[in-house]
């Protein structure tokens, strides 16, 4: 069976560099915190290759499609999988995705919330299956989000000890 890190490779996908906050920020907290055999993951917005903010930014239904929401909540699970990855120091330590919050930057009667975090999902369950990949999930949609990021996401995850 592959690993996870063989199955993005297999994809096409490289996990991003540490997140880098905008010159002045201040971020005082884990990104991942362990707590017994769970991984609590703090809210991550979508991240370039480097680390960096990905674009676009803005409101989804005004600046932002459904389909470019649905690209950031896919780029914001790879941010979170990095972040697992260098806390865990391996992707296959998580034997189950508990709880996905998604929060959107919604415009005013903006709707679409599930199709737009449907990007994070879909890469979850095409990485870990229908069974570990299964997970209770919230679709927001917010007025705003920090730095305009189009979407932000919390997670929680049952991790293995290490081997």
């Amino acid at each position: 069976m592959q690993s996870i890190e063989q199955r993005l490779a297999h994809l096409g996908l490289a996990l991003p560099g540490p997140i880098q906050a905008p010159a002045g920020v201040v971020l005082p907290f884990r990104f991942v915190h362990i707590v017994g055999n769970r991984a609590l993951v703090s809210g991550h917005g979508p991240q370039g290759a480097d680390g960096s903010m990905a674009e676009p930014l803005g409101k989804l239904g005004r600046e932002l499609t459904v389909e470019q929401g649905y690209v950031a909540a896919r780029l914001t699970a790879m941010s979170i999988l990095g972040s697992l990855r260098r806390a865990l120091g391996d992707l296959d330590r998580i034997t189950r995705w508990v709880r996905v919050f998604g929060m959107v930057n919604s415009a005013a009667g903006f709707n679409r919330q599930p199709s737009v975090l449907n990007g994070f999902s879909d890469l979850i369950l095409e990485l870990w299956g229908p069974e570990a990949g299964a997970h209770a999930r919230s679709a927001v949609g917010m007025a705003e989000l920090p730095f305009d990021i189009p979407v932000e996401i919390e997670a929680e995850v049952e991790i293995r000890d290490k081997p």
